[in-house]
């Protein structure tokens, strides 16, 4: 309210009561959306100004769930949510951040007592997101700093980029010559300038769909629907992935890739150097929000169409046209170490260092 809004309408959501729905409703019932969920959300697409998403869930919440249940029932209700979640793209400014929940605190400190390891994970958040001092000066520098590299990215006009690396990642990725580099501040389509992440480390764009060769090795565990894939590569021929092989729950990762056909090409390369806060941290949060930001990374899944430049007066033909992926997933996983090296290869047949040992190479 301070800051000028004339109402605050707060959305509570609970992770063991969303638990509580999946072990507990039939299939049938978990895949439908009642009617008015969907005008509420039409509405909200249409008339929120501004949202502030607020994250402290248990990253074990989820734990045990019964994942083909989980998978079927957003197969079916992704169809309804997508037109009304494209309409919202960034029509208003949106910001995400986090505050510490103790199960998740333990779970990132699990050698603290339960006080100390909330007040360690507030202080990591705080490091993270760059409010420790004069947090005003340092998102005006660090935006700055980012949309430099951003600005050089796009001058470039790269046709590829050639990831290498000791751990074993020897991959190729082509970029879409209607794409650009985001990262830091974005702009609505109203005009405000806004910061979406909070914490923001990536460089990031949308490559095309079905051009990507090669294999990549993930170098930090992955998150996802309450357990760890760990020690995973993934190959990918012809743009798609064809293989996946990880020592801990590949069944998990193997469904992932199967949701849908967009699910085994990539929507976003981003790349995030070695000095990162986040890495340079050595703390492994369990939530993509900061892990993405500790390493360079690829998602596999739905990509960005505000990264396509005049993206506002295009309709989803367009996307579809230009080789923006669709998928019900948008799952990101890092691949980045202190010995990575990538190598763009531009449209007039340039090679252009970007990074040299996990780091810019410019």
């Amino acid at each position: 309210y301070k800051a000028g809004a004339k109402r605050v309408t707060v959305e509570w959501q609970h992770q063991p009561l969303e638990r509580l729905s999946i072990d507990n409703m039939s299939l049938e019932t978990l895949s439908t959306m009642p009617e008015w969920r969907v005008a509420k959300l039409k509405y909200q697409a249409e008339k929120l100004p501004a949202m502030i998403h607020i994250m402290s869930a248990d990253p074990d919440g989820m734990k045990g769930v019964d994942q083909a249940k989980m998978s079927q029932a957003t197969m079916k209700i992704y169809p309804i949510i997508k037109p009304i979640r494209d309409e919202m793209e960034n029509k208003y400014q949106w910001t995400i951040v986090a505050v510490p929940g103790v199960a998740w605190a333990q779970k990132v400190f699990p050698n603290l007592p339960k006080k100390q390891a909330v007040n360690a994970l507030w202080d990591a958040i705080f490091t993270s997101a760059r409010v420790t001092s004069n947090p005003i000066k340092a998102w005006k520098d660090h935006n700055a700093d980012i949309q430099a590299r951003c600005d050089y990215l796009n001058q470039l006009n790269l046709d590829y980029l050639h990831y290498t690396s000791p751990e074993g990642t020897d991959f190729r990725v082509w970029m879409m010559p209607e794409a650009q580099w985001l990262g830091g501040s974005e702009v609505s389509l109203k005009g405000i300038t806004f910061n979406p992440n909070m914490p923001t480390e990536e460089t990031f764009t949308t490559p095309i769909k079905g051009k990507a060769e090669g294999r990549v090795v993930a170098t930090m565990p992955l998150s996802y629907r309450g357990e760890l894939i760990e020690d995973f590569s993934v190959t990918f021929k012809d743009g798609r992935v064809s293989e996946v092989h990880a020592k801990k729950n590949q069944a998990l990762l193997e469904q992932m890739i199967s949701m849908d056909e967009g699910a085994k090409m990539l929507g976003e390369v981003a790349l995030v150097p070695f000095e990162s806060p986040i890495r340079q941290s050595g703390v492994l949060f369990f939530n993509t929000l900061f892990d993405e930001n500790a390493a360079c990374h690829l998602a596999l899944g739905r990509g960005f169409s505000n990264a396509v430049k005049g993206y506002d007066k295009m309709k989803k033909a367009d996307f579809d046209r230009l080789g923006v992926n669709d998928s019900m997933i948008h799952v990101d996983f890092m691949i980045g170490s202190r010995t990575l090296n990538i190598t763009g290869f531009t449209r007039d047949g340039r090679q252009i260092p970007i990074f040299k040992n996990g780091s810019w190479a410019f």
